[in-house]
């Protein structure tokens, strides 16, 4: 068995239910603590609902300073990604044990395997790679590891780059371990990501006997209207890099139980998918107008989950797009599609964030698997793309 495979199973064998870490990011740091890394735990929450997150980094030095010299301004490539995993579903609808790794035609099987325990392994492994090949060279390089990514999101990536802006890291370039691909790793990368806008609506009514209307207001009859033209609005048109922002319920409950009942309020919950051609400021205009020109007496909260962002092109893309031409043989697609992810907190203190990793697939899904060749192909790909921004860092020493 692979060193790879190896360190895949150990991580997919802890049962690391969001927020819980379960000893995977001290498994990951079995194998960072001998390169030179130096790591900080950065913690939220308490108990069972504890959130893990480590800060790990190994500065470089300049090639021509001694051992006591201060660290060279050298480039910096962060690592980032989760250990904790979604809930399994019933275990019986499984093949196998979810957290008992096993094989089968040529797959790996348990929760985590694509998402996202395996690039991690492909990570680490890559960078020992590396070091072992360049014991000396011009590239900072980084982990940001969390516990807290498939569950709400507030005690994880955000406090750690809440931290490093706090004392002003300084973070070049950065690769999300997120599963993107399709069919076969590499041939889709995801180089930004929609922003998220919720919305919890309330239409305020009056309830009342359902045989005498007269003396009631339906709060369901009267947001009808404004919820067609909610529905058929065009928020905008996207971009280059965007599909059109989207605008979708996705509960809408009101009513006592009763079928002779007239509800006296209807809750609507919705959300934008947005991309950059809207602002959220725009978009709580525009539903408020709305709202306010059907006369509806309403609350709405809101709630920002993530604002877009993109990488274009740069050494980044280009170092991802080579690395993946080189070990896949493709041509890798640009995709901004799909939900958020961490990389919407990395962004605001990082300016090259793209996402990496495996077939998506079966992430989340019973029997969640990832194919053995997949995984070592993604390994190789890290690796390259490392070799690459170590040149571009070398250069930028080089450069007066």
């Amino acid at each position: 068995m692979s060193e790879l495979l190896s360190l895949t199973e150990r991580l997919v064998a802890q049962v690391s239910l969001t927020p819980n870490d379960a000893g995977c990011q001290n498994i990951l740091l079995e194998y960072l603590k001998p390169l030179g890394f130096e790591t900080e735990w950065i913690y939220d929450g308490e108990d069972d609902l504890r959130v893990t997150n480590t800060w790990s980094i190994r500065k470089s030095k300049h090639p021509n300073s001694s051992a006591t010299d201060k660290v060279f301004n050298s480039k910096t490539l962060v690592f980032a990604g989760h250990t904790d995993v979604v809930p399994t579903g019933p275990i019986s609808k499984w093949d196998s044990d979810p957290f008992t790794p096993s094989y089968r035609e040529g797959h790996l099987y348990g929760r985590g395997t694509s998402d996202m325990k395996s690039s991690l392994a492909a990570m680490v492994l890559a960078t020992k790679a590396f070091y072992d090949n360049c014991p000396n060279p011009s590239l900072n390089i980084a982990f940001l590891i969390t516990s807290d990514e498939e569950g709400p999101a507030t005690g994880g990536t955000v406090k750690v780059c809440d931290a490093l802006k706090h004392r002003s890291e300084k973070l070049d370039w950065c690769i999300v371990g997120e599963p993107t691909a399709v069919e076969k790793t590499g041939d889709m990368i995801k180089n930004g990501r929609r922003g998220t806008l919720s919305g919890k609506l309330v239409i305020k009514g009056i309830q009342g006997h359902i045989a005498y209307p007269q003396l009631a207001k339906n709060p369901i009859h009267l947001f009808a209207p404004a919820m067609n033209e909610l529905v058929n609005t065009v928020w905008d048109k996207g971009n280059d890099y965007f599909q059109p922002t989207s605008w979708q319920i996705s509960n809408i409950h009101a009513g006592t139980g009763a079928s002779n009942v007239i509800p006296g309020e209807c809750v609507v919950d919705f959300n934008f998918r947005f991309c950059t051609e809207s602002s959220v400021e725009s978009l709580q205009s525009r539903v408020h107008a709305v709202l306010d020109h059907y006369s509806l007496e309403y609350d709405l909260k809101w709630t920002l989950g993530g604002m877009p962002f993109i990488t274009e092109e740069g050494d980044l893309v280009q170092a991802v797009r080579q690395a993946i031409k080189d070990v896949c043989l493709i041509d890798t697609e640009l995709s901004t599609s799909g939900g958020t992810s961490d990389g919407r907190f990395i962004s605001r203190i990082c300016n090259q964030v793209i996402e990496l990793g495996p077939p998506n697939s079966t992430i989340h899904k019973i029997n969640e698997r990832v194919r053995i060749e997949d995984l070592e192909k993604l390994k190789d790909v890290y690796y390259q793309i490392i070799l690459s921004l170590n040149s571009i860092s070398q250069a930028s020493l080089a450069t007066p």
